[in-house]
C-alpha cells in the first residue's frame, strides 16, 4: 500500500478539511505524511505608470510567502503529532502550484498525492482548470483527490 503520502496546503478552509482527512487516512494505513506548500513567483502589480507604494520587494514577497507556508506546515505537523503520524514538512518554490506539488511529491518519494479539490466550475473552470485538475493531468504518482 501507500508510505509516504504528500498533502499539499494553500491554508483554505478546503485545504484543511482535506489534511485532518488525508491524516485519518495515512494513520489507518500506517503511511507518513510530507506537507507541502507552494511558493509561487512574485508577480509585481502596476497600473500604467503608477507604481503602488506599499507593493513588497520580491524578497519581502518571497519572505512573507515563505513565513505563511511555514505557519500552515506548522499546523500540519501539530495535527500529524496529534494523530500519530509521521511527519515532514517543505515549502517549495515553482512557477506554478501544480509543479510544485508534483516536484515535492517526487523528490520526497511519495507514492500518492491526497489534495483537496477546489471545484471550478462552469467557464471558469474550463478557462482557468484548477490546480488539482493540473496535478491530476501532469503527475505520474497516484492522487487521491478530496471533495
Amino acid at each position: 500500500m501507500f508510505k509516504n503520502i504528500l498533502i499539499p496546503t494553500d491554508g483554505s478552509k478546503l485545504s484543511a478539511k482535506a489534511i485532518k482527512s488525508g491524516l485519518a487516512y495515512a494513520k489507518s494505513i500506517k503511511a507518513q505524511v510530507t506537507g507541502c506548500y507552494v511558493l509561487g513567483p512574485f508577480q509585481p502589480y502596476y497600473f500604467g505608470d503608477y507604481i503602488p507604494p506599499d507593493m513588497p520587494t520580491p524578497k519581502e514577497f518571497e519572505r512573507h510567502a515563505r513565513e505563511s507556508g511555514e505557519k500552515h506546515l506548522a499546523k500540519m505537523e501539530a495535527l500529524a503529532r496529534a494523530a500519530g503520524v509521521k511527519y515532514s514538512g517543505q515549502v517549495v518554490k515553482a512557477d506554478t502550484p501544480y509543479a510544485g506539488i508534483i516536484s515535492a511529491a517526487k523528490k520526497g518519494r511519495c507514492d500518492l498525492i491526497f489534495m483537496a479539490s477546489h471545484g471550478r466550475r462552469g467557464l471558469s473552470g474550463l478557462l482557468l482548470g484548477s490546480e488539482t485538475n493540473k496535478v491530476l493531468t501532469h503527475s505520474k504518482i497516484p492522487v487521491l483527490v478530496y471533495r
